[in-house]
């Protein structure tokens, strides 16, 4: 309950325009160089009121104000658990992009079934039975012919070109060290 800007930012330390910077970062209001939506402004205005459990949200607009208060804290230590699995693919690009710039320097902890999600990060830990079965890098996994990994992606329908191609939409370094996903085998 209460108004957005108090859910966003409770202790009250941030700036109308910091705030307002992390909504629009989060997608949930149009960039700078978007048309401008009334209804979607009045929703996410700072005053706009929060109804109880936030239940005038979606569940993947509840998700992506979760991302926009990790963005306002600028924490170090990122655990997304699920975090996009109510967006839609292109909102999840979008985010993931948005996640791998603003959190470059933090540790990100990725729990995610979707593997368009997973395959940006860095290291992919996949667990089978509530054990780790393999750890590797994301294109390291899918080249071993008897991964778990592989044969997730092959379900999907993902290719290594797709992976490669994922990956370079948002890391086209694909060097840093400090970022790991969580694959959860779900055969």
């Amino acid at each position: 309950m209460g108004t957005l800007r108090e859910n966003l930012d409770p202790q009250g330390t941030r700036t109308d325009a910091e705030l307002i910077s992390a909504l629009k970062r989060a997608w949930l209001l149009p960039r700078d160089d978007a048309p401008v939506d009334p209804v979607i402004e009045a929703k996410f205005s700072l005053d706009a009121a929060v109804s109880d459990e936030g239940s005038n949200y979606s569940t993947g607009e509840k998700q992506l104000l979760a991302l926009c208060r990790a963005l306002i804290k600028n924490s170090k230590i990122i655990v997304l658990d699920e975090a996009t699995s109510n967006v839609d693919v292109e909102t999840d690009a979008k985010l993931q992009r948005t996640i791998q710039s603003e959190f470059a320097s933090s540790t990100l902890l990725c729990i995610a079934h979707r593997l368009n999600t997973i395959v940006y990060y860095d290291r992919i830990l996949v667990m089978d039975a509530g054990k780790v079965a393999e750890y590797d890098a994301p294109l390291n996994l899918f080249d071993k012919d008897d991964s778990i990994f592989r044969s997730l992606c092959n379900e999907a329908g993902l290719s290594r070109q797709d992976v490669v191609r994922i990956r370079a939409s948002v890391n086209p370094s694909d060097t840093a060290e400090n970022l790991v996903s969580v694959a959860q085998d779900s055969l």
